[in-house]
């Protein structure tokens, strides 16, 4: 006992004596980076809430060209686009770009008013669960999408983390392919080849480009034009958002360019069109890809028990957000099936950096920012990105565009 009291003691005048001396530089750190670590802590167990949300839409002024794929025309107006703020108990603002009807996203931000947002889990299922009978597609997934990233987004800025440290990160360098290609009046095999061109001096090592509209020999004259321009230079995808009625049909386009060695063929048939995307799939040497208008786990183990693709590129805003992206991806690699998200790349890119079996990122090349500047171009180096650094999301709208352009 005379021993362990002397111990004490001893020990009890070295620590005072230790305390009372002077620091070095390395124990300054260690203490700096231990009081940020506590405050990263007591940041973690705060009880952050929603106070109040809004919608903000941006108009710009310059006409998109007018164009069109496979089942559907587009441009030919001023594009626009829409964001939620959330903002909170904590006085942290969160934003992210939206899809589905603005009533249903301010609907199901009301919704989780008084849950902490910190508990992700706990929000997002409360979201598809509570109070409604809980269905696997439709439009409120749309909502419950665009409101779990904004919960995300505010995650990352009460952690001053981007979101896709939270998550996990996998890779910090994202391959990326620019989305192109498509019909437009007057656009000739000449100036698709262009178009593909300027995307590869712009750092792209991917390209896609749209098939399914025209005849199926017209549509293999225009992809072997492309990749006969590029070489070695990129390789190139193409999609036929759902064009082909039959799968015979996307077959038989698919025999004209399968020496090609093309990316991926995405979505040759019908969503809904699971034993074709199957037949396609078993018939052709290139890589099926569907999902893009499917939802949540539940429509991603449709497609892969149905043997419907080999890579699911379910939409994270239709999919369910990225708490749900997790869960499709973590289905996905149990059946050793890649995922690609569809949608704006400015919030996949969370989800490709943290999903191991993630492969590509989607990305819109620089001219389409002429029309939109909401949310910058990306910077590509070989092909590549680098994951983002600022806390978040890091979709923030510019204050200065805010001011211009808002509704």
């Amino acid at each position: 006992m005379n021993t362990r009291r002397k111990f004490l003691k001893t020990a009890s005048v070295a620590l005072g004596a230790l305390a009372s001396a002077p620091l070095t530089a390395g124990e300054r750190w260690v203490e700096q980076a231990s009081a940020r670590w506590k405050s990263a802590v007591q940041d973690a167990l705060r009880f952050i809430k929603v106070e109040d949300a809004e919608i903000i839409k941006l108009k710009f002024d310059k006409k998109t060209p007018r164009t069109w794929n496979a089942i559907k025309e587009s441009g030919g107006n001023f594009p626009s686009v829409t964001f939620l703020k959330m903002t909170t108990s904590e006085g942290i603002t969160g934003y992210t770009v939206t899809k589905g009807s603005d009533k249903d996203i301010l609907g199901f931000a009301k919704k989780i008013k008084g849950l902490n947002l910190m508990n992700t889990e706990e929000v997002w299922h409360h979201m598809f669960f509570h109070d409604r009978k809980p269905v696997a597609k439709g439009k409120e997934l749309h909502a419950i999408g665009s409101v779990d990233l904004c919960v995300w987004d505010i995650v990352g800025k009460a952690l001053q983390l981007p979101v896709h440290k939270l998550l996990g990160t996998f890779r910090e360098k994202i391959p990326v392919y620019a989305a192109g290609g498509y019909y437009a009046e007057g656009k000739s095999i000449p100036e698709l080849v262009k178009e593909m061109e300027s995307y590869v001096s712009e750092g792209y090592e991917v390209v896609k480009m749209k098939v399914g509209y025209l005849d199926a020999r017209e549509d293999a004259e225009r992809t072997r034009a492309v990749v006969n321009a590029l070489g070695s230079s990129a390789r190139v995808m193409v999609d036929a958002n759902n064009g082909y009625a039959s799968a015979y049909e996307a077959i038989r386009y698919g025999r004209m360019v399968e020496d090609l060695d093309l990316y991926w063929f995405e979505e040759p048939v019908a969503p809904d069109d699971w034993r074709g995307n199957a037949e396609v799939r078993e018939a052709l040497d290139i890589p099926v890809v569907a999902g893009e208008n499917e939802y949540t786990r539940w429509g991603s183990r449709d497609l892969v028990e149905n043997h419907s693709c080999d890579i699911v590129n379910i939409d994270t805003i239709k999919g369910g957000g990225l708490s749900e992206m997790r869960k499709i991806a973590a289905l996905c690699s149990a059946y050793h099936v890649p995922v690609a998200p569809h949608g704006f790349a400015h919030m996949n890119v969370h989800a490709v950096a943290s999903i191991s079996n993630a492969i590509i990122l989607e990305t819109y090349p620089t001219k389409a920012r002429d029309f939109n500047p909401a949310l910058p171009a990306f910077s590509i180096t070989d092909g590549h990105i680098t994951a983002p650094t600022e806390p978040g999301l890091g979709m923030d709208p510019d204050a200065t565009l805010l001011r211009k352009y808002k509704v």
